[in-house]
């Protein structure tokens, strides 16, 4: 009967696989980490030692309270000058004071303070350069979520992480990066544990508005469990949670940058649940956008891993295709995705918590 099964797999692998894959972009046209057409040219001048692109972007985000983009933008230009900071050396020169090269400045400082084995000394070392970014740009939210980080990586008890929380929220309710900031603190991996995490995650998520980044903090929740090995969370909760991220990723259009992140996230979420159709859709909405997070955290290739969770999903969905097409169900009530925790594709690390305690990343929970 096994011998049976795996026949009929084969065949119905062989039929549908073509279809299947004539639906998503090839491998080749997949790339990691995509800037968009705002960001593209500020990297290229920064590549150049030119500051003034950059410096205008996070201009334009403060001046516009684009607090969502800015926060993204600035995690990426302190990306890029992690090797290549000549740009931010001479920006800084020019205008010590200006609060966009302050904000890169800090996000650099606190990311190489991560690095270090002697983390939380490196990090107490840098609260005035955070406050001053803060101070620099009183209504702008993403200095608070650099010292929630800042505050976490430094052992602060709950009492002074409240206060810095109440700030952040004062300036952006709804904040993607400060409740993510929020999130890893609450997560069992810290100070808090796998339902803490949970109810925030859930409560947050209930009181965005529609469209909102923070509508999919429980599938970051889920994974922060899926880091650590299995968790108390009920399947359901899990479940509930993918269930809010395929609503937020079929409000934006298909093959969008923006969400791109959120979608690799989600796409995490869905095979560990075993829902494969689901996430064969959601490749299909990513296109040709595959994000460090979530696969750098599961593996040493993110872009491998990102080609070979697809190829493992697509196989997946054409083995549990008839091989007739009529009659043909949709979704978990099909059978192609049982509901349970399912077996995740070879070279995923998972269970070691290995991304909590590496440093801030971006918008990891």
């Amino acid at each position: 009967m096994t011998l049976l099964r795996a026949l009929i797999g084969t065949a119905r692998l062989v039929r549908h696989a073509p279809r299947l894959t004539a639906a998503l972009p090839p491998d080749d046209d997949v790339l990691l980490d995509v800037p968009d057409e705002r960001l593209a040219p500020a990297l290229i001048a920064a590549a150049l030692a030119d500051p003034e692109p950059a410096a205008k972007l996070l201009a334009t985000t403060r001046d516009g309270a684009e607090w969502e983009a800015r926060d993204r933008y600035v995690a990426r230009l302190a990306t890029f000058a992690y090797s290549r900071d000549e740009w931010l050396t001479r920006w800084l020169e020019a205008a010590p004071r200006d609060p966009d090269a302050l904000l890169v400045k800090a996000e650099l400082a606190v990311r190489r303070a991560w690095e270090s084995p002697a983390r939380a000394e490196r990090l107490r070392e840098l609260g005035p350069l955070i406050d001053a970014a803060a101070e620099a740009s009183p209504g702008d939210p993403v200095p608070w979520r650099l010292a929630l980080d800042h505050a976490r990586g430094t052992h602060a008890g709950h009492a002074a992480f409240e206060s810095l929380w109440e700030q952040a929220v004062r300036r952006s309710p709804h904040h993607y990066g400060c409740h993510i900031a929020a999130l890893r603190y609450l997560s069992a991996q810290w100070y808090g544990s796998h339902r803490e995490c949970f109810d925030f995650a859930e409560q947050a998520a209930e009181d965005a508005p529609p469209g909102s980044l923070a509508r999919v903090l429980p599938v970051n929740a889920a994974f922060a469990q899926y880091l650590t090995g299995t968790g108390p969370t009920p399947d359901d909760r899990i479940d509930a949670a993918a269930d809010r991220g395929l609503v937020l990723s079929a409000a934006y259009p298909e093959g969008d940058a923006w969400p791109a992140e959120v979608r690799n996230l989600l796409v995490y979420v869905l095979v560990r649940r075993g829902r494969w159709e689901e996430a064969l859709e959601e490749f299909r909405r990513i296109g040709p956008y595959a994000t460090s997070f979530p696969w750098a955290l599961v593996g040493d290739d993110p872009l491998n891993g990102f080609l070979e969770t697809r190829d493992a999903v697509r196989a997946q969905v054409a083995r549990a295709m008839p091989l007739r097409d009529e009659g043909r169900g949709r979704g978990r009530g099909a059978g192609f995705g049982t509901g349970r925790d399912t077996a995740v594709p070879a070279g995923w690390r998972t269970g070691h918590g290995r991304a909590d305690r590496s440093g801030p990343g971006g918008h990891y929970a």
